[in-house]
């Protein structure tokens, strides 16, 4: 075994370099040092754990092929015990099949032997600057990712944390709005005081208005005693209006009220009552076509629409779902004192290629199940494909299954008419001007389905 040859110069970032060949890691060892990294380097996976447990690091890049226990069996500790440290793998017998494993497993890049200096110098500055970039500290430590859209979108929110705009986030269900709300309010210089959320789809139009402003004792059948409102409980914090889509239309004049004047008067009352708050709201809906049908306030929409967030779906940040799967399995194994470590590579290959129709949230149903079910430390291929089978009776909300129907009509439709919109629109009772706002909505384009035969 071969002590860690550690060596701090410039700075860079703090590497952990692992490979069985000795010559290798000396020469990788002094190019990089070079470079201005500090590199602590191991010469098989059982040496790079220990260096693991007592140090930060800021990057791994390991061989692949390693007697005993191999790189990918090392990427799996990393992501069980570091999810966010980025790992680089390099292979002398590189093969699409292991780069696609080592991806789904959770591994930043893959590099053939030998190594292009250049290329390993650009993949550890984007894995280093990302790592840094996602290193937003304790305001958003409950969002897991290292999705680079996602890494985005939170160094936007930080970026607006502190100013007193109202913020919408939009995004399908599921995708994690309201943590990112949380996140921002966390993040802002109302950290201290309260976050109210309030789903407003979840109650009908008088007990929301009730719910958001008060009510004075006697106001209504059962109104025994005074409410103040989440207005007003909120106040010098921040209000989240999650599904704000839902909003009854009458209604939505009273908040916007609100907003412009500061001003709440609880229902059945005669006093008016200042409140600060900072909304910040939340919709799977497309408020465009919403104000479109009147369904929305125009007016209302530029007031809550001062900043947007858009969250990805989880099939589009499918380099999370690793670093999710392991999180949410170790925190439901401590939740109900269950003995897991973590899934195996096949199971995890399996998480990674699903659909994930529910986002994040479905996620959180696989795995909760993987966990309840398991009887071995390690989660089976298996057991996970037991799990999603049983997720196919996910029931979508009404405007997922809307959306789902939509994007196929649209599809088959233009398949039939080979890309030519007006036969389209007077095969779907509709106008030209119409199914172009829905083509744009679902991301289809007719020159796609032109000479499809061809």
């Amino acid at each position: 075994m071969n002590a860690a040859q550690e060596i701090d110069s410039g700075y860079k970032g703090k590497l952990l370099l692992v490979d069985d060949d000795e010559n290798l890691l000396r020469l990788m060892s002094i190019r990089l040092i070079s470079e201005g990294y500090s590199v602590t380097s191991a010469n098989h996976p059982e040496e790079a754990l220990k260096y693991l447990f007592g140090d930060d690091f800021n990057a791994v890049v390991t061989d692949l092929r390693m007697p005993g226990m191999d790189g990918l069996a090392l990427v799996d500790e990393i992501v069980h015990r570091h999810p966010k440290l980025p790992v680089i793998m390099m292979t002398a017998h590189g093969s699409i099949k292991e780069a696609i494993s080592a991806t789904e497993r959770g591994v930043f890049g893959f590099l053939p032997k030998p190594v292009d200096q250049d290329e390993l110098q650009s993949l550890l500055e984007k894995a280093i600057g990302q790592t840094a970039e996602g290193s937003f500290a304790d305001w958003s430590k409950q969002i897991i990712t290292r999705s680079a859209s996602m890494i985005n979108v939170l160094k936007q929110a930080k970026q607006i944390a502190d100013k007193n705009v109202s913020v919408l986030i939009t995004g399908a269900s599921g995708t994690g709005k309201e943590l990112l709300a949380k996140a921002i309010h966390d993040a802002s210089d109302r950290a201290n005081k309260p976050f109210i959320p309030i789903n407003c789809g979840a109650l009908p139009e008088n007990l929301l208005e009730s719910e958001l402003f008060g009510h004075a004792k006697g106001a209504f059948t059962g109104a025994v005693s005074a409410n103040i409102g989440l207005f007003r409980e909120a106040n010098g914090g921040t209000i989240f209006l999650d599904e704000i889509g839902d909003m009854p239309i009458a209604l939505q004049v009273k908040l916007l009220r609100v907003l412009q004047e500061r001003i709440v008067r609880p229902v059945g009352s005669t006093s008016s009552y200042e409140v600060d708050v900072r909304v910040i709201s939340a919709t799977h809906q497309n408020l465009q076509t919403a104000m479109q049908e009147k369904a929305f306030r125009e007016d209302l929409f530029y007031r809550l629409n001062v900043v947007n967030l858009e969250l990805p779906r989880l099939k589009e940040r499918f380099e999370d779902v690793p670093l999710l799967a392991d999180h949410l399995m170790r925190q439901s194994a401590q939740k109900h004192g269950i003995s897991v470590r973590r899934f195996s590579g096949d199971a995890m290959s399996i998480l990674s290629k699903a659909e994930w129709p529910g986002n994040v949230r479905q996620l959180v149903n696989v795995v909760e199940r993987c966990v309840a079910l398991t009887s071995s430390k390690v989660i089976p291929a298996s057991l996970v494909e037991q799990a999603l089978s049983m997720e196919s009776s996910y029931w979508p909300t009404l405007t997922q299954a809307r959306d789902n129907f939509e994007h196929n009509y649209l599809s088959r439709l233009l398949q039939l008419t080979e890309g030519n919109v007006t036969k389209a629109s007077e095969m779907a009772g509709r106008n030209r001007t119409d199914l172009h706002k829905l083509m744009k909505k679902h991301g289809l384009n007719a020159a796609d389905f032109r000479n499809l035969s061809d």
